[in-house]
């Protein structure tokens, strides 16, 4: 280690075993890690409320490098579009039939790294937003908003 870089992250555990190939893992490796469908959504309605933002900006904080969804840089808010599935929404996420225990392990470890970018970004000055893909779109605009401190009732071009 070199003086006066961070520690590097805990190392997380190792999966199990991957199942053997089926038609449900090839269909899980084939989603979007970006531009999914409900970001897309959501960042035409903030554009078009006159909201910019940047997409896809890896934001370096102590220890881990961070890719946010939407990153709003001057008011130093950090966006996350989360899948139901994935990230386990309590509403909707389910838990797979897998006798492997595969996928538990997979999505456990995808919300106990949400847990950990939300804290490093927090103790780094951002403020995080997760929002469910099941959001609707104009609340999610609200939740945005609010996080940015902006009125709805702005100007159109207010610049966030």
């Amino acid at each position: 280690m070199i003086a006066g870089e961070p520690d590097p992250p805990p190392r997380q555990p190792a999966l199990p075993p991957a199942p053997p190939p089926s038609r449900a893992t090839a269909t899980m490796q084939a989603n979007r890690s970006r531009d999914t469908g409900p970001e897309l959504r959501l960042r035409r309605a903030l554009h078009a409320a006159g909201r910019r933002y940047r997409v896809n900006l890896v934001l370096r904080v102590p220890g881990r490098r961070v890719r946010p969804d939407l990153v709003f840089t001057r008011r130093r808010v950090a966006v996350f579009v989360d899948g139901c599935y994935w990230h386990r929404c309590p509403q909707h996420g389910r838990m797979p039939a897998d006798p492997t225990g595969y996928w538990a392990a997979k999505l456990q470890r995808n919300v106990d790294r949400d847990r950990a970018v939300d804290e490093a970004l927090r103790t780094a000055g951002w403020q995080v937003l997760r929002i469910w893909e099941h959001v609707q779109v104009a609340q999610a605009v609200c939740e945005v908003d609010a996080a940015l401190c902006v009125d709805p009732d702005d100007a159109r071009r207010s610049r966030a």
